[in-house]
């Protein structure tokens, strides 16, 4: 079950691919913005699900909307991942699976994140959710519809 439309998100610091810690309350601060978490690097389903952020990533930035991934992953295997694809956003490790928790994005018992995409608000409340284990590519085009929707 995922956090609930309205509901604060969780605030958190992570390891970035960019090399400096990621802090949701203060690099988005006051921004919309799309955190997505998926299983892990290089499997065929979180490929594509990363590849179609890559490619509808341009309408986001003109809607001042910025992207993360997370998984539980390593920073060295996010850095290769997002190299090897041309991501051009980054990747968050979330190694001890804390933050994939705090959001409901952790497989129990498993502890291996789930496909779920979450469209904050510019103060951080959950505006959408989506998730599908198994469609990775209708959760962007669903984020793009309600972000279009939000708009007009």
């Amino acid at each position: 079950m995922a956090l609930n439309k309205g509901a604060k998100a969780p605030d958190f610091i992570l390891p970035s691919t960019s090399g400096k810690p990621f802090h949701l309350s203060k690099d988005f601060k006051g921004k919309a913005c799309i955190i997505y978490f998926y299983p892990k690097d290089f499997t065929k389903g979180c490929t594509a699900e990363a590849c179609e952020f890559r490619d509808q990533f341009e309408a986001f930035r003109e809607l001042d909307i910025p992207i993360v991934g997370i998984s539980r992953d390593t920073i060295a295997t996010h850095q290769k991942f997002k190299k090897e694809h041309r991501l051009p956003f980054e990747l968050l490790s979330d190694a001890r699976g804390d933050v994939c928790q705090d959001y409901d994005a952790l497989i129990p018992i498993l502890r291996i994140p789930k496909r779920i995409t979450y469209l904050l608000n510019e103060q951080h409340r959950i505006w959408a959710v989506f998730q599908d284990m198994f469609d990775a590519k209708s959760h962007i085009r669903k984020m793009a519809e309600k972000v279009k929707e939000n708009q007009g």
